[in-house]
């Protein structure tokens, strides 16, 4: 009998385009399209050569009915999380809408908590870079002071971490025999454009450091009986535009994949 393949559910990634926008006077515009894209296609294609997966923009995790997220991770081996701002897990639309609001106290359980809970059980998280993660721009990404901060290999600045370069930047391997680095093409890694600037809890925890900065750029540790691996830049474009051109792509995301369910 085929053995059950894992499942992972990953957060994050799409975005809804609109335009081109046509100013033809200084009293209108014209806006000609509007398109849904997932820009996590290319990681999505790699984890899922080992793995199930169901993917989630970051308005659908805001929208999910209390409760809707653990069963998710219920049936998950894998957590990733990219690109998406610390709110989304906080904020719920019936907080807004008064049309919605009876008299009477609502609550229910965080979700972070939940993901914290379900790491320490044997989940395993791969938390992604971006403009909205870690603390991201001006901040927005909000990860700093949030529940999980704590069980991340690293800490978030105060302020914005964005760090980019129309020049790129590259790796440079700390741990060659780490489950997370060996046996992949690191001397063909390509400029990246961007990372999100990290401190790591310990040297220990780095597995790869960017080359021209010496900051983290995968990192991994555990808390309880999970794992947890962070890449501090975007596994898609704009920043991991050559990123995704790397041959040792697939490879990296299947073992990352594979490192962080051990546990389960």
């Amino acid at each position: 009998m085929a053995e059950a393949r894992p499942h992972v559910l990953y957060l994050g990634d799409w975005v809804f385009h609109v335009g081109p926008v046509f100013i033809e006077t200084p009293f209108a515009l014209e806006t000609k399209d509007c398109d849904l894209h997932f820009y996590g296609q290319r990681l999505a294609d790699a984890l899922g050569r080992d793995a199930d997966l169901t993917t989630m923009a970051n308005w659908t995790l805001y929208r999910l009915a209390p409760g809707k997220l653990e069963e998710h991770l219920e049936r998950s081996s894998a957590l990733v999380i990219s690109d998406v701002e610390a709110k989304c897990f906080h904020l719920y639309p019936s907080f807004f809408d008064r049309a919605r609001r009876e008299q009477k106290v609502v609550a229910f359980p965080d979700r972070l908590e939940s993901i914290k809970n379900w790491v320490h059980a044997g989940g395993g998280l791969m938390m992604l870079g971006g403009w909205l993660s870690f603390s991201g721009a001006r901040e927005m990404g909000g990860w700093r002071r949030s529940q999980l901060a704590p069980i991340l290999p690293v800490e978030c600045l105060v302020g914005e971490d964005l760090v980019e370069s129309s020049a790129g930047f590259t790796a440079e391997v700390v741990q060659p025999d780490h489950p997370l680095a060996a046996n992949l093409p690191w001397d063909s890694f390509p400029p990246i454009f961007g990372y999100n600037e990290l401190v790591p809890r310990s040297d220990e925890h780095v597995i790869v450091r960017v080359r021209e900065t010496g900051h983290p750029l995968v990192a991994a540790g555990s808390y309880g009986e999970g794992r947890v691996m962070v890449y501090a830049s975007d596994p898609a474009p704009h920043w991991g535009l050559n990123f995704e051109l790397w041959e040792g792509y697939d490879a990296f995301w299947r073992q990352a994949l594979r490192w962080v369910s051990s546990a389960r």
